[in-house]
């Protein structure tokens, strides 16, 4: 009986330690494996969800992971998908099945969950695509949205500003793309029309743009080149021509202007003035010069240094209008509409300086003489 007992013993002790590590490998899984393998493939759960959360949604993603890796359908008919502001997920879901955008809908909701992708998604347009997988619809619907981005170039930015507004819009991946394109243009049949200026400094047309997502940056580039030479009129080349000015010059002056001026109805003063000195072949004198020859100053996070100190004004530059006599070599901004108009229809003055009134209102003081540009120094 004894010997009996011992083997019942032993049975029971083999039975017990088969299941505790049965228990201890099944918890392993559970617990370890099976969340980390998905964590691999996946990525790491959101850190919002508790414990038995995450362990709940990556065993349910690791069940469903092959209706999520096939996609929906094996043709190539993009559709733009447009979720509505405050939509629930639930309906945005539904709704991308029904639009075969996706295969199975509960494992598409697990994904989203486990990743903290449910709440990323924002109301816009997507460009989606049957052959995408249900991993790739999840992440496309976290890029904003957008198919179309609205771009707004102020009048008299330089080409290094609005390289950062394209970039910053999500448009250009480097400014350094764009600048290349700027300084060393394509032999585009566009700028025939423009007398082939050797850089586009001074022909990006500032206004409001709307770019459709994936342009290439000689398809953005050529769309602003287009419109400022639809908005280069004959009547604005011929007003160049009166006023002795080729359409290079005359860009040149009017993006001095754009620079100088503040309130546009006081541009075709500023314009007066300037063609006043050339004529009489005095130096320009002007500010916004020797701010485009400084370039950017890291100091004051801009690339129009103010206030100019007097070192300022002595930089060996091309474009410094206090040292040279003429106009800068190439346009100092891109002018807008109002200043090249200004260059082309100035008022009739006798003026030969300005200087900023005292209160600040942005508007100029307009002298004829010297002593008299002196005398209207603020206090």
């Amino acid at each position: 009986m004894t010997s009996r007992k011992k083997r019942a013993a032993r049975v029971g002790l083999f039975i017990f330690l088969l299941l505790s590590c049965l228990g201890g490998l099944l918890a392993f899984v559970v617990l370890v494996d099976i969340p980390n393998r998905v964590a691999e493939r996946f990525g790491p759960p959101a850190e919002e969800l508790s414990l038995p959360e995450r362990l709940y949604y990556a065993w349910a993603l690791f069940l469903n992971e092959s209706k999520l890796h096939a996609p929906s359908n094996v043709e190539d008919d993009k559709v733009i998908f447009t979720i509505g502001n405050d939509e629930p997920t639930s309906v945005i879901i539904q709704r991308l099945k029904q639009s075969r955008l996706i295969q199975d809908e509960e494992a598409f909701r697990i994904l989203l969950v486990y990743s903290g992708l449910d709440r990323g998604i924002k109301a816009g347009q997507y460009e989606l695509s049957p052959t995408m997988d249900g991993i790739q619809v999840a992440h496309a619907l976290q890029k904003g949205g957008r198919v179309e981005i609205t771009v707004t170039i102020l009048p008299g930015w330089r080409a290094e500003e609005i390289a950062q507004a394209l970039r910053l819009s999500g448009l250009l991946e480097s400014e350094s793309q764009f600048l290349k394109i700027v300084r060393q243009p394509p032999a585009w049949e566009v700028l025939k029309t423009l007398d082939y200026p050797l850089s586009l400094e001074g022909f990006l047309m500032p206004g409001t743009y709307i770019f459709r997502r994936g342009m290439t940056v000689e398809q953005i580039i050529a769309q602003m080149v287009e419109r400022f030479a639809q908005t280069l009129t004959p009547e604005i080349r011929e007003g160049f021509a009166r006023q002795g000015l080729s359409l290079y010059q005359g860009v040149i002056l009017a993006s001095i202007v754009e620079r100088e001026g503040i309130v546009k109805e006081e541009y075709p003063l500023i314009a007066s003035v300037f063609l006043n000195r050339l004529r009489a072949g005095m130096k320009l004198d002007s500010d916004p010069t020797v701010q485009y020859a400084l370039g950017y100053d890291a100091h004051l996070n801009t690339w129009w240094k103010n206030p100019l100190k007097s070192e300022d004004f002595k930089i060996n530059s091309p474009y410094n209008t206090y040292i040279n006599a003429g106009l800068p070599p190439t346009p100092i901004c891109n002018p807008g509409l109002e200043a090249l108009q200004a260059v082309a229809n100035p008022a009739q003055t006798s003026y030969y300086y300005f200087r900023a009134q005292c209160d600040q209102s942005g508007r100029h003081v307009f002298s004829e003489t010297y002593e008299q540009h002196l005398s209207e120094a603020c206090p």
